[in-house]
């Protein structure tokens, strides 16, 4: 199942909020660009093969992914909308005949469970267009899942554009799509960029669809935390102290004892054997390898280095 599914990572924006001259989604996360840990999640669900939409600092980009055998990448020149990024992925995904995931770059807390699940949804209810959904206690800003009295979804009503009513919906679109290739090509010929902004919208596609006839279905599979999209300096951080703490906290699973996680730092690219302590303010970067049964710190510093068994090292 999973070998017949492709994912388009939309990766080709600037975001002025940032206001930086890095590509958005090199910006790291505990060590690795956000981009990254899009990937891999893409990779651990079972995607085949990954196509990364790239514009802005794309150079960047290539030089750090163009090696992987299962990523190719397509170029928006012009960046014009989401709708748009997925249209310059035509050529990749023509005589394709599978799912389509449709993701963004910039979304780094993003789970290969979350992936797996909307995949699974969306072949068992044989839809044309599968969305994963979050639920938040303040959706302000975010677009709302609408559904009929029987639960079936009907559009996605973006927050400006919301009545009284629909602004207390808490259901929300975090971006997360899987759609039948040939509805996606389909309906992609006939987004129009008729807003504010001139732009082609990828919600757009789904309400094409579903006014073709096609089934379109919603997983409520996201949690919020996940949802968290990094567009400012503030996401970023926000987004590296939640990731910090999953590393942390599958560290300890895994028999790591760390005495003091508030003041602990390490690298989503370390890996550390059973029985060894990180005392406070340790910072452990890069692609470091901590034996087993081994002490660092308080106030430890490690950087790519190779840890060997029963070693203590307290600086």
């Amino acid at each position: 199942m999973m070998s017949e599914s492709v994912a388009v990572i939309l990766a080709a924006g600037q975001s002025r909020r940032m206001k930086t001259k890095l590509a958005k989604v090199m910006h790291e996360v505990c060590g690795r660009p956000m981009l990254s840990y899009v990937v891999d999640a893409c990779r651990t669900a079972g995607v085949g093969k990954i196509i990364i939409v790239v514009g802005y600092g794309k150079e960047q980009i290539v030089e750090r992914f163009g090696g992987c055998s299962d990523i190719v990448f397509s170029e928006q020149a012009e960046q014009k909308g989401t709708g748009h990024a997925v249209m310059c992925c035509k050529e990749h995904l023509a005589g394709f005949s599978g799912q389509v995931l449709i993701l963004c770059g910039d979304a780094p807390l993003v789970r290969s469970e979350m992936i797996a699940t909307l995949m699974e949804q969306h072949l068992a209810d044989k839809a044309a267009v599968t969305l994963a959904t979050t639920v938040m206690d303040d959706p302000f800003g975010y677009g709302r899942i609408a559904r009929d009295s029987d639960g079936n979804i009907q559009g996605i009503v973006e927050h400006n554009d919301c009545s009284e009513e629909q602004l207390g919906i808490t259901e929300i679109n975090p971006g997360y799509f899987c759609f039948d290739n040939k509805v996606l090509l389909e309906v992609l010929d006939e987004i129009k960029p008729d807003n504010a902004k001139g732009e082609y919208y990828l919600t757009d596609a789904l309400h094409i669809a579903l006014a073709k006839g096609y089934k379109a279905t919603a997983v409520t599979a996201v949690a919020a935390e996940d949802a968290m999209g990094v567009n400012n300096r503030v996401q970023l951080s926000e987004a590296s102290s939640i990731m910090r703490h999953r590393i942390l906290a599958l560290l300890m699973d895994n028999g790591v004892t760390i005495v003091d996680p508030g003041n602990t730092w390490i690298d989503n690219r370390v890996v550390i054997g059973q029985d060894t302590v990180i005392e406070p303010f340790t910072y452990i970067h890069g692609a470091t390898c901590i034996g087993k049964n081994c002490r660092i710190g308080p106030f430890g510093y490690l950087r790519d280095a190779a840890i060997e068994d029963g070693t203590e090292r307290k600086n």
